[in-house]
């Protein structure tokens, strides 16, 4: 439960509060002093405080040196100032001094609950955010916070200076390369070239040529000496994506690059030095293919000197919000949307869904939603998270509303269909340009904000 601590001197109110508040643990507190203790033992991040409080219970000077003291010692304290009926000016004091909100008493629980609910959602969306920078603003680029990425960050800045082969294990879209990134960013190699090829995504004939490199006359069509990946890479970093899928011809001259640090281009006789780190990246299980003689043993003890794991997105905890936040952040720039952050029920759909597709997944549903929202805040339904088989009952009886809803959602996709552009959208949807910016103005939908 998170903590909620409420400053009033009142023992009633109290008791009130406590009721009325029962999803929170609720903290008490009567005096300045008292209050200023209790969020440096406690920490809470929403506090409620009645500006009437002793030795001044008749004017509101100790709640508002109460309220200052508080945002001194913890500034992302979200507080919410209780008053009077008549006490309207001191409140809006209050909000001028950084006060979240103010509540005029007698107290009704329905209301109080909306307001501390929205107070701790605003809380935790800028904790979130907060870690975020920090992360993305660190040396490795790999964001999160959940341990398992503490664990592997460490592991990233512990390789990262020496030379030992590093396998990196994951599943699809956990972020294999971004790891590799950064293990190429903390090391001495990180103003030198990064190169990452995909072993599964070039055809068996051509990737011995696009690693290694060809002489001119080597094969039919070349036509100039070409240096390859590994020549590129020269100083710096070699990533090999899916090493799993290299042919098994082709890895007993990996192995010997690896070894000897001399590379020959296809169709010549000079070695050739090369200073280069390699990191490999798989989802595939390299020990069950060496027994199936699939994969080449020398090789796989090679490459494995220390091994990677890196967890899946459903087992990092609250890093799919921290990874949300930052996508959001960065594609309402990129597509000029004035987008702040996700509705309860969007977060509520992010924390929920299994994210099989991992970080990639997150990452393509961000940024569609990004498109897809006429709001400022993205909601379960522009992440694609809408329930088709209970639509019938989210569809109203009244005509007009059903109208609305069908041609608002048509709107949308043909936005998202057209890239942003009207004219298009427009023949999309078999209406003229005014026609549609009517239809936009008429349910006040933002899509060109």
């Amino acid at each position: 439960m998170e903590k909620l601590l409420i400053v009033d001197d009142d023992s009633g109110i109290q008791k009130q509060l406590k009721w009325s508040l029962s999803d929170y643990d609720v903290i008490f507190a009567d005096t300045r002093e008292s209050a200023v203790a209790a969020v440096r033992r406690h920490e809470p991040k929403v506090v409620t405080l009645d500006l009437g409080l002793p030795p001044d219970e008749a004017n509101a000077s100790e709640g508002l040196a109460a309220l200052k003291e508080i945002l001194i010692i913890a500034p992302h304290t979200k507080i919410i100032v209780i008053t009077g009926n008549d006490d309207r000016t001191n409140a809006l004091k209050a909000i001028e001094m950084g006060a979240y909100d103010f509540y005029q008493k007698p107290v009704d629980s329905d209301v109080i609950n909306v307001i501390v609910s929205r107070a701790f959602s605003l809380a935790n969306i800028e904790t979130e955010n907060r870690t975020m920078k920090a992360v993305v603003g660190s040396d490795t680029g790999i964001i999160g916070s959940s341990e398992s990425i503490e664990r592997l960050r460490t592991m990233v800045h512990r390789i990262a200076p020496t030379e030992i082969s590093a396998l990196l294990l994951g599943e699809s879209g956990t972020g294999k390369e971004v790891t590799a990134k950064a293990v190429h960013q903390v090391s001495n190699r990180k103003d030198k070239p990064f190169i990452a090829i995909n072993c599964a995504s070039i055809p068996e004939t051509l990737l011995e040529s696009e690693l290694f490199g060809f002489e001119k006359g080597a094969f039919t069509g070349a036509h100039k000496t070409t240096m390859g990946k590994i020549e590129c890479a020269q100083g710096g970093t070699l990533f090999l994506d899916e090493i799993g899928d290299m042919p098994f011809n082709l890895q007993a001259k990996l192995l010997r690059f690896l070894q000897e640090k001399v590379i020959e281009r296809l169709g010549g006789r000079q070695e050739i030095p090369v200073d280069v780190r390699v990191v490999c990246a798989t989802n595939q299980n390299l020990e069950e293919m060496v027994a199936n003689k699939e994969f080449r043993e020398d090789l796989f003890y090679r490459i494995t000197e220390i091994t990677l794991n890196i967890p899946p997105l459903r087992d990092r905890d609250e890093d799919v919000i921290i990874l949300a936040n930052f996508f959001l952040q960065q594609y309402a720039t990129d597509y000029k949307r004035n987008i702040k952050s996700f509705s309860d029920d969007g977060l509520q759909a992010l924390k929920e869904h299994r994210w099989p597709g991992n970080i990639r997944e997150l990452q393509n549903k961000v940024k569609s939603s990004v498109i897809m929202t006429t709001g400022s805040q993205v909601t379960a339904f522009d992440l694609g998270f809408y329930d088709h088989s209970n639509a019938e009952y989210e569809l109203s009886l009244n005509l007009r509303a059903v109208r609305e809803q069908a041609e608002t959602i048509a709107i949308q996709k043909a936005y998202a269909l057209s890239a942003g552009n009207m004219s298009k959208a427009s023949e999309l949807l078999g209406v003229t340009r005014p026609t549609l910016y009517s239809l936009i103005e008429k349910y006040e939908l933002n899509i060109n904000s």
